[in-house]
């Protein structure tokens, strides 16, 4: 009977042992090499070597982009980052801040798969292949060394208050996966990285404009603080919206899209001189550029005149740049005596019972 129990007991700690080797070995799809301790910074050190980086690129769909630090063109200051493929025109310097700053505080959490077959549920396959979502960040010094290279992939939802982001990552030239905790914001589209703003200019800083549009002139001033269409003087009632929207045409004025002032602007529509109470003086020359469909793309170069400090570093801003606007800009910019007629209210009915008899 004894020897009968112990025989059972011997069986049952071999199938307790079993399982336990089963439990606590790492899944197929985990590489054995996937040993770091949750917490691990991904990049160690990186924090010390960011004085020396000199280029971002970042890979998706089999297209890079490049943000590379230049001097700024806008007001001659080092250490500005831009895009190369908009002329070095630049980025949104917090942004870029805010990627350099994820990668030194990104932190390992735990591993996930190293099945090549499953990297791009994670989101981490291949950033050059066109049917991919992942994203290549490369981060090199001034002298094309590497200092940092991850694939990112999907951020990972988490639905509770207070809990930090994670996101799935991948080291080229690996198969494991990892998620790993931080915010990285890594985007490839160069539309998300311009800085945007052109200027921000008052409208009841603005004492004068003078449009030109082919032979027509028009000369707009104040009258008791209202803007006013003083040449020609014979014209019909004007739209009081369409004349404010006029002045405040350098009102939260931004781009959509920009390029160096040498590339081709397009068909030049017209120019507006706006003249300001403290005498800066700002030419806005406004192109079009036909697309198949549709209002044509309306582009604007502008040249400021003026020795106040707000004057000269909106100069040095705009100076070599050529800026797409909203197709609306080019009536507020330029507009014809058209755009700016009131619209003629049709005549009331007379009331029933008024008409005349018949004869």
């Amino acid at each position: 009977m004894r020897s009968r129990t112990a025989i059972i007991l011997a069986a049952l700690a071999v199938v307790v042992l079993a399982a336990a080797w089963y439990f606590a070995r790492p899944p197929a799809s985990v590489s054995e090499s996937a040993a770091v301790a949750p917490g691990t910074l991904v990049f160690p050190g990186l924090a010390a070597k960011l004085g020396t980086a000199a280029r971002v690129e970042i890979t998706s769909k089999g297209q890079t982009l490049v943000i590379a630090r230049i001097g700024d063109p806008r007001v001659g200051e080092p250490g500005v980052w831009g895009l190369a493929d908009r002329g070095d025109y630049p980025v949104q310097q917090d942004r870029l801040r805010e990627l350099l700053t994820g990668l030194t505080e990104l932190r390992i959490t735990e591993p996930r798969t190293a099945d090549p077959a499953l990297l791009e549920r994670l989101g981490v396959g291949d950033p050059a292949s066109t049917t991919s979502t992942a994203d290549l960040v490369k981060l090199l010094d001034d002298k094309g060394g590497v200092l940092a290279q991850l694939i990112v992939g999907h951020r990972r939802v988490r639905t509770q208050g207070n809990v930090p982001e994670s996101i799935y990552v991948r080291r080229p030239g690996e198969n494991q996966s990892w998620l790993a905790e931080g915010r990285l914001p890594v985007d490839a589209d160069p539309q998300l990285w311009l800085d945007r703003d052109i200027a921000n200019i008052d409208n009841k800083q603005v004492a004068s404009v003078v449009v030109h549009r082919g032979d027509a002139v028009l000369e707009f001033g104040r009258d008791g603080g209202k803007g006013t269409l003083k040449a020609p003087a014979d014209h019909p009632k004007l739209d009081d919206y369409a004349l404010e929207d006029m002045f405040r045409s350098l009102e939260t004025l931004t781009l959509t899209d920009v390029k160096p002032v040498a590339d081709e602007p397009g068909e030049k529509v017209g120019t507006a001189t706006i003249t300001l109470i403290d005498g800066t003086v700002v030419d806005v020359t406004v192109f079009a550029v036909a697309k198949a469909t549709g209002a044509p793309d309306i582009w604007t170069q502008y040249a400021v005149r003026g020795d106040s400090e707000a004057a000269q570093k909106l100069a040095a801003r705009v100076k070599g740049w050529t800026y797409q606007v909203g197709a609306w800009k080019e009536k507020a910019f330029v507009p014809t005596l058209d755009d700016l007629k009131a619209e003629e209210k049709p005549a009331a009915a007379p009331p029933a019972g008024d008409e005349k008899p018949a004869d």
